[in-house]
């Protein structure tokens, strides 16, 4: 099990409505079941003392990322639109981390990518982590078998170590099996994938 505290930090992944309302453009299944319980860990790491991040996606409307101009994924989270925005009864504490704000793909929380060059450029999130002294991150949100396991690997290729717990993500399964082949890549670069969320602190000191 994973204490909050000094050192640790929660990452929650692009819990928005166009990934966790059944009305959303890229609803994942069950997306929604999970809002409660990660504002119970948002919670309990505040309290401990540990920051949390928010990850949003935030597309323009024209995008290769989508598949209107030759992407793969249909038009979500378009920026500033309701779709963005996230889930209604999430408690959004600590700092927002914007991606795919200028066409990239955003799939992780450290990182953007070209989607036609394929040239990564950085987030502000591997900074914050350094600056508050975190060696380890638990990242959760939306979802397992895109960018929650891309942010999980970019954690992992700086240094960190990375829980990710099952109970607190839910998978797209574009292809029968995603899932667990998301989780055993995650295994294989290191990453601790529990079948429970992180002990609260009220709970485990």
């Amino acid at each position: 099990m994973t204490t909050y505290g000094p050192g640790v930090a929660l990452i929650v992944v692009d819990l928005q409505n166009d990934f966790a309302t059944r009305e959303g453009s890229l609803y994942v299944h069950g997306g929604e079941e999970i809002v409660d319980a990660v504002n119970a860990q948002a919670e309990s790491a505040t309290a401990a003392g540990s920051p949390v991040f928010w990850t949003q996606d935030w597309h323009p409307e024209v995008t290769p990322h989508f598949v209107t101009s030759g992407g793969v994924w249909p038009p979500h989270c378009v920026a500033g639109t309701a779709g963005a925005e996230f889930h209604a009864d999430a408690r959004v504490t600590g700092e927002v981390i914007r991606k795919g704000v200028d066409g990239t793909d955003g799939y992780s929380g450290f990182s953007v990518r070209d989607p036609r060059s394929g040239v990564r450029t950085s987030t502000v999130l591997g900074d914050r982590l350094m600056a508050a002294g975190c060696g380890q991150v638990v990242v959760v949100g939306l979802a397992g078998d895109h960018c929650v396991k891309e942010t999980a690997l970019d954690a992992r290729r700086l240094g960190l170590d990375v829980v990710v717990p099952l109970e607190l993500t839910r998978f797209v399964n574009l292809q029968p099996g995603d899932d667990e082949r998301a989780v055993a890549e995650l295994r294989a670069a290191g990453v601790r994938v529990d079948s429970a969320p992180p002990a609260r602190s009220d709970v485990i000191s």
